[in-house]
């Protein structure tokens, strides 16, 4: 659990200054020397946000938290004035504090929400830390991360979750109170953190404020939806307890969108501009390095972290750089477009450099962290081959590259992890889906909503008929949850949590079923 601390340290903080719209470690200073920074009186907490951490390293991890004392102002301002302010911020090896191990402040501006995302080095890898933020005289919960192991280790096992797809109007995010409970080293989250749509007609049965009620377009109304879903309880908690490494899907902008393109064929001027005001939103709300800080409509998210030895995650975009889906998007069963070998979802650039990592990485398991589902999926139990355009069906011959070059390549072990759907599904990934013969090359669990759909079921029919359809799928499920992963350098263990009902809070959680993935064996089988 994480916890409140009774008082501020009296003893004077040190570290890093610094102006402008990043608003990131721009040198060093006293905390004395920037009184022209000094918060303002606030009314109310000015931490309603909670607090992160993300993209965990051997020797440190980025903090973040937003300045926001009323998160659903109407401007989007989150009831700051427009003057930047220092925010100060303490890692420790205890949660009393007792150990403070790096001190330092960073400079909140109005330019990015009066977010914060400090980067901390010098942390010893494979280690618990505290950290807090204060401002103003107010501070902040107790947030706790993890390094991870040096990148020459071999560490025994890591724990973590993988969710996506948080649909506010479709339900309570209780999963998230059972996240936060499990023992995990860290959470990844696949995409959808955010839905971009109006919450006036909800699951939850509750009224919301008109100033929620329309789609969400311009940067005042993507910072009130995000005030909107991070100011839940559940998500604060599973955010302060582990650090995250987070990528996107579409709703984080618009559904469905394709590079320049948007769902609706505007102008394309006035998505990039649509673009440029999600991602800065987006930024400011996620415990981001400066790296990911975008600029304008461009943001660069696909990158890799290692866990010492045992794997590497390799964090993908198939967003912003893809072909327009082909067929008019939608589902289809006579499309041969997307069968197309110089159509791409991931871009030359970035699938060279997927490509790159598979001969580079020494990893045990390969993770690759992925948008929508990669494994076919077949929606015709009959002789015709009928899938949706918008994920890996709809490029299917960049899927079949990817696959084959990991074979190729010599990866050990290539496990996908995948959100969108909002369903199970554990599946083999094959070399060429079009022969029933083809190699399995690799293993794909899809993870299911943490709200989006609503309640959902055991099975359904569209399940029933996607078993009968894909031999390759081994598992189907259309309840909401997460899924737990343990991997050990012998084999790679799903568990399915699932949840009854996410329409009422209160939901008891269970695991619907398990599967692994045998080290040196491609493809998943029951736990």
């Amino acid at each position: 659990m994480v916890a409140r601390p009774s008082a501020v340290s009296r003893r004077r903080f040190l570290g890093y200054g610094g102006a402008g719209a990043a608003a990131v470690l721009l040198g060093t200073g006293a905390w004395s020397a920037a009184s022209s920074y000094a918060a303002p009186a606030l009314k109310a907490n000015p931490f309603s946000l909670g607090v992160a951490s993300g993209d965990p390293l051997p020797g440190g991890v980025v903090l973040w938290t937003r300045v926001a004392p009323d998160p659903f102002a109407a401007d989007g301002s989150g009831g700051m004035p427009a003057k930047p302010v220092r925010v100060e911020y303490e890692v420790a090896v205890d949660e009393r504090f007792r150990g403070v191990v790096r001190r330092g402040s960073v400079v909140a501006t109005p330019e990015l929400g009066h977010s914060v995302h400090p980067e901390v080095h010098g942390l010893a890898p494979d280690r618990e830390y505290f950290y807090r933020f204060r401002t103003g005289g107010e501070i902040s919960m107790t947030g706790r991360t993890r390094t991870t192991p040096a990148v020459w280790s071999n560490p025994r096992e890591l724990n973590f979750a993988f969710a996506s797809c948080q649909a506010w109007q479709d339900g309570y995010y209780t999963a998230y109170e059972h996240m936060a409970r499990e023992d995990l080293d860290l959470v990844v989250h696949l995409g959808d953190y955010l839905y971009e749509y109006s919450v006036a007609n909800n699951r939850r049965g509750v009224v919301t404020d008109p100033k929620f009620h329309t789609e969400t377009i311009g940067l005042a109304r993507y910072r009130l939806q995000y005030g909107l879903y991070k100011a839940e309880a559940p998500l604060q908690e599973a955010h302060a307890r582990f650090p995250w490494i987070m990528t996107i899907d579409d709703h984080e902008v618009e559904n469905n969108w394709a590079g320049d393109i948007s769902e609706n064929n505007e102008d394309p001027v006035t998505f990039r501009a649509r673009r440029a005001a999600a991602f800065q939103a987006m930024y400011e709300n996620m415990p981001f390095r400066i790296a990911q800080l975008p600029s304008g409509p461009e943001v660069h998210l696909h990158r890799r972290l290692s866990y010492g030895r045992l794997a590497d995650f390799t964090m993908l975009d198939t967003r912003q750089y893809r072909d327009d889906q082909p067929c008019g998007d939608g589902a289809s069963a006579v499309c041969t477009d997307r069968l197309d070998p110089g159509r791409t979802i991931l871009g030359e650039a970035q699938r060279d450099w997927v490509l790159d990592g598979f001969s580079s990485s020494s990893a045990r398991w390969q993770v690759l962290g992925n948008q929508a589902p990669m494994g076919q999926t077949d929606r015709d139990p009959g002789p015709a081959t009928e899938v949706w355009m918008d994920p890996w069906d709809g490029y299917a011959a960049e899927r079949d590259r990817v696959l084959a070059e990991a074979q190729d390549r010599g990866v050990r072990n290539l496990v996908v992890i995948t959100g969108d759907r909002h369903q199970n599904y554990a599946w083999d990934l094959k070399r060429d889906f079009t022969d029933p013969s083809s190699a399995t090359v690799g293993s794909e669990f899809v993870g299911t909503s943490i709200t989006s759909g609503g309640d959902g079921a055991d099975i359904t029919d569209q399940g029933r008929a996607f078993l009968a359809a894909n031999p390759h799928m081994k598992f189907f499920n259309s309840q909401r949850g997460y899924v737990r992963v343990n991997v050990n350098r012998q084999r790679w263990r799903s568990d399915f949590r699932v949840l009854p009902h996410v329409t009422t809070p209160g939901a008891p959680i269970s695991t619907r079923a398990s599967y692994v993935v045998e080290d040196g064996r491609p493809g998943v089988q029951e736990g």
